[in-house]
């Protein structure tokens, strides 16, 4: 049974570049598994909980994989990170704006161009309902 995102993972074309870039979101590493000959296989970051991102270093600028579409993060607090974000030089390319989910989200890019979805829960949608256990009563 699915019970929760225990990871996304995404192959990057500069390691240290995306690292930085994600601790400016928060997202610390917490452990690195190498290849036999020492060499980095991947990196953990922590995103909460058991919920982790993993980077693999080695990817293509020119050749990102097609089936990848986003990961979301959720925030506590969309707008006030977001400004912060901002003030850290990422760029927000989508502002803030409510959801078809009824869910506040705004848009940006990690380095290699992934689409990352911020996203802050409203307690009528859909997610919220679902983890109360409750029937969804959600219409568009």
């Amino acid at each position: 049974m699915i019970t929760d995102l225990a990871h996304s993972a995404f192959r990057v074309h500069d390691l240290e570049k995306s690292l930085a870039f994600y601790a400016l979101l928060g997202l610390k590493e917490s452990f690195r598994l190498n290849h036999d000959d020492g060499s980095v296989m991947l990196v953990y970051l922590h995103i909460g909980a058991d919920r982790f991102l993993e980077l693999f270093p080695g990817g293509a600028l020119s050749n990102p994989q097609n089936s990848f579409m986003h990961i979301c993060l959720a925030s506590d607090n969309l707008v006030s990170d977001v400004e912060m974000l901002r003030e850290k030089g990422v760029k927000i390319e989508v502002e803030p704006k409510m959801g078809l989910d009824l869910n506040m989200q705004a848009w940006i890019s990690d380095p290699d161009g992934n689409p990352i979805e911020l996203m802050q829960l409203s307690e009528n949608s859909p997610q919220r309902q679902v983890a109360r256990g409750e029937a969804v009563s959600f219409k568009e």
